[in-house]
């Protein structure tokens, strides 16, 4: 199903500055996004930024918790999102970092709202382009095992996430 929904051009820059993570400078490392949350605006024709919504690489540092679970707290219970996670993870053989396109559906979601994103879904990976793993996620049993994302990555292959062994 096609949409008029449109893509925010501040998404796709937010995308690419993401996406480029090559930096040997700590400063600039540190304000490197992890996850970033993307919505559709009040009248429900355009996918922009959701403020606040995101994590600096630099904020995770001495937290107890770790960026993925801090990440998905992020998420709203009760209505869909799309979110772009920077993932940190390692294989048996290397260190590897990749982005992970996140389609939040969860199930008590409204049909309307569960309709809009699922139809403007192709609109974002259009101006996202790069994005090596896509992963529909339907609610938190689904999400909030750092295992299910390391299956995404690369499946058994994949040996910690984030720093946390699988």
């Amino acid at each position: 199903m096609a949409s008029r929904v449109t893509v925010n051009d501040e998404v796709i820059k937010v995308f690419n500055y993401v996406k480029v993570r090559k930096s040997t400078q700590q400063e600039i490392k540190k304000k490197r996004k992890k996850p970033v949350l993307f919505c559709s605006n009040d009248y429900k024709n355009q996918i922009m930024v959701e403020e606040a919504k995101q994590i600096l690489v630099g904020d995770t540092g001495d937290t107890v918790e770790d960026p993925y679970t801090s990440s998905v707290k992020l998420l709203p219970l009760n209505d869909c999102r799309y979110a772009l996670y920077d993932a940190t993870y390692e294989t048996k053989e290397s260190k590897k970092e990749d982005l992970v396109f996140i389609f939040w559906a969860p199930d008590c979601a409204p049909l309307k709202s569960k309709m809009i994103y699922a139809s403007s879904n192709d609109a974002i990976k259009k101006k996202c382009t790069g994005m090596k793993h896509k992963w529909q996620v339907k609610g938190l049993g689904d999400i909030k095992d750092h295992s299910v994302l390391g299956e995404t990555l690369g499946g058994n292959v994949v040996v910690s996430l984030e720093g946390r062994p699988l």
